[in-house]
């Protein structure tokens, strides 16, 4: 009798939160629909760009590989043509950056014609999509290499380095999308292996190249951001392995090793962007939590044996992005002014913590960013399609 009023009392309780998702999930739809459709309207007149449309003298790859240029890294002005030299925190205007922007166009395409394919069902936004995805991952004129050997390099210094596989967060609302969209009729089955091998051949690439390990190895939020792209494409190709040593890596390494015990993020505060760093960062942990919980394992509810936890993290930051002229702290030297914008650690922290304040907030803060720097640290920027836990 006691164990089934304690089951009845849990399948209540699972109901009720499913229900607070559902309703979550519902009210997102209703902020973002003009905006989505509108993207989406935008995204199906577009044909793709990869990277092979655009080449650096610079580059020490070939037309199928990604480069970009370390952002803080300039020109020397006692030797020109030297090797450069750093500015922190300061980025350097005439760096090649066309594979980066091609690749946030990418997702930003993928993302709005995904979320309208969930709020309409129409099937052409799938197939669109799919030309894009094709065009990056598959056909052999256009693709992009499954590596990254030579992003972030510097000048007269280095051709790639591990700190540039944080350019391929954008990829990650790609693979979401594809999800989203994957029991569509419009879904090519053929295509969708096709893609998945490539994801899966980056992945071995990310977690076996000298470049992955040392950006694994990271003690900050390029060490997070591996977390979060490693989980997102291992849960995209299915593999079991890399979901779960990234949820053990969250435990052992990212949540004790970089936050302090009052939820602030240590490493990022000493920056020269401390503010951007710090809520960039929490964004990274959130989606962790969020692409790595399930029935079994619920990241949103991990502590370590001190305290520290990912709603610490989010309480920590919250009152300086719903009140920003509260921060104590430095100002950014450079983008100040334009943050916070929609963050996703507002919007998925509410709904696994039920706090409406989270998400009126995030309700009135920018959905459509426009500044570069914004949205290169913001790969979440379609967040209808992250409600499909699939």
């Amino acid at each position: 009798m006691r164990f089934a009023i304690v089951l009845s009392i849990l399948i209540a309780t699972q109901a009720t939160l499913c229900q607070a998702q559902h309703d979550l999930r519902k009210e997102t739809i209703a902020v973002l629909k003009d905006q989505v459709l509108s993207q989406a309207a935008w995204a199906l007149k577009e044909q793709p760009v990869t990277v092979t449309a655009a080449v650096s003298p610079r580059s020490a790859g070939g037309k199928h590989d990604f480069f970009s240029e370390a952002d803080y890294w300039w020109p020397d002005p006692a030797q020109p043509d030297g090797p450069y030299i750093q500015r922190d925190g300061q980025t350097n205007p005439d760096n090649f950056v066309a594979h980066r922007h091609a690749m946030i166009r990418l997702s930003r395409i993928v993302g709005a014609l995904a979320s309208a394919y969930v709020i309409t069902g129409d099937d052409k936004y799938v197939a669109h999509a799919l030309k894009h995805a094709k065009a990056w991952f598959v056909d052999t004129t256009t693709l992009m290499n499954p590596s990254l050997l030579y992003a972030q390099a510097i000048k007269g210094k280095v051709t790639g380095r591990g700190i540039g596989i944080i350019d391929t967060i954008h990829l990650m609302e790609v693979v979401q999308g594809l999800l989203a969209m994957e029991n569509s009729s419009a879904a090519d089955k053929a295509l969708y292996v096709a893609i998945r091998k490539w994801f899966a051949d980056y992945l071995t690439w990310l977690t076996t190249h000298q470049y992955g390990k040392d950006e694994m190895n990271a003690e900050n939020n390029h060490g997070t951001c591996w977390v979060m792209q490693v989980a997102s494409f291992a849960k995209f190709t299915g593999n079991r392995d890399l979901i779960n040593f990234c949820r053990e890596r969250y435990k052992t390494v990212l949540l004790p090793n970089q936050m302090a015990e009052d939820g602030s993020f240590p490493r990022e505060l000493k920056r020269t962007k401390p503010y951007g760093y710090s809520l960039f960062n929490l964004d990274a942990m959130t989606m962790v939590c969020h692409i790595l919980s399930d029935g079994k394992e619920d990241l949103w509810r991990y502590k370590t044996q001190d305290g520290r936890s990912i709603e610490k993290g989010i309480r920590f930051l919250f009152p300086y992005v719903q009140d920003k002229s509260r921060w104590t702290f430095a100002k950014d030297v450079m983008y100040w002014d334009n943050w916070p914008v929609a963050h996703p650690f507002l919007l998925f922290g509410a709904q696994a913590y039920h706090e409406k304040a989270w998400m009126e907030t995030w309700k009135k803060l920018d959905h459509d960013p426009k500044v570069d720097e914004v949205i290169r640290n913001l790969p979440i920027r379609n967040p209808v399609i992250w409600f499909n836990k699939k």
